[in-house]
């Protein structure tokens, strides 16, 4: 199965999900011998789906969810059981289904039970995680999604292949010395805490002010603040904020969403709008485009957000 239907339009504040299962044998409701535990991922995320190839074991692994690697087209990819991984026990009642991904440049395949079908809904009808289902899962759920008589979990799987590869985790450039130049202003939109830690820590050293937004929604609604902060004032809208900087996969609005609402607006589209996420690739990259964002940074890349921002700030603002 290849990646079709993928999204044309942009700035919809719709996705895709690929919808898969694990079958457990814990839970089955009366008279069932298993239970199907249901889970989803960004179609934008996934390559292909395919059957269980020939695997080659690792000698030495750092979890035993990593069951080895195979050979899709000349490319080596590494094999995770998410079941090992999520602490389940997989009844293989069918044939098992690989998920082959890539995002942040990684390639990397996922073993489950099966796959259903793929979803196409609002960003409003994803809801984030409660707390307790965020500490039960070890942070691993970024969205709840509810269709039908089922709930669906999508999965960080950047967080499971950061932890399983530490070195493909995002690490910043302590080389760089920003300390320089004026102070800015910016805000953050990134429904991942330790991602709005990070870029807290970042642009903080770098000179700016930053305020952090959980998802696209409630920077939207800050930006009108803002805004209407400004108008009371009576001084320009670049006396308050200089840049945002948004994540693209959020519940309730995601990053194409707010960045086509931002150019749309009259008084807000003077701001410049970086859209940072694993999602910005080569395929992708016409997506943030389509929308209006000034620039577009893969995860990966985050040393050069702040370089980057400033940069921006310069050339749109002529200084601000």
């Amino acid at each position: 199965m290849s990646q079709t239907n993928i999204l044309l339009e942009s700035g919809t504040n719709e996705l895709e999900i690929v919808e898969f299962y694990i079958d457990e044998p814990e839970g089955a409701k009366a008279g069932a011998d298993h239970y199907e535990g249901y889970y989803g991922v960004n179609v934008a995320k996934v390559l292909e789906i395919i059957r269980l190839p020939k695997v080659t074991v690792l000698p030495s692994v750092s979890h035993p969810s990593i069951l080895g690697t195979f050979n899709l087209r000349s490319h080596v990819i590494p094999l995770v059981d998410l079941s090992l991984w999520l602490g389940k026990r997989r009844v293989e009642r069918e044939p098992p289904k690989v998920i082959v991904t890539e995002f942040n440049k990684v390639t990397t395949a996922f073993l489950v039970s099966g796959v259903n079908r793929i979803h196409r809904m609002s960003w409003e009808k994803v809801e984030s995680p409660s707390g307790y289902v965020a500490t039960f899962s070890s942070n691993t759920i970024t969205g709840v999604v509810k269709i039908d008589d089922r709930i669906i979990f999508l999965l960080d799987l950047e967080k499971i292949v950061t932890e399983l590869n530490p070195q493909l985790g995002l690490r910043l450039d302590k080389d760089v010395d920003y300390t320089t130049g004026r102070r800015w202003r910016a805000i953050i939109a990134d429904d991942s805490a330790l991602i709005r830690d990070m870029l807290r820590d970042l642009l903080e050293k770098a000179n700016f002010d930053v305020e952090v937004t959980t998802n696209g929604k409630e920077c939207w609604d800050r930006l009108n603040a803002i805004k209407t902060a400004a108008e009371r004032d009576g001084r320009p809208l670049t006396d308050y904020l200089q840049v945002v900087i948004s994540d693209i996969e959020m519940p309730a609005m995601d990053g194409h969403h707010l960045t086509k609402r931002i150019k749309e607006d009259s008084a807000l589209r003077v701001l410049p709008v970086i859209l940072f996420s694993s999602l910005i690739t080569d395929k992708l990259r016409h997506k943030g485009e389509t929308v209006g964002a000034d620039d577009q940074i893969s995860k990966p890349e985050v040393g050069q957000l702040a370089m980057r921002a400033k940069r921006l700030i310069e050339d749109k603002l002529g200084g601000a």
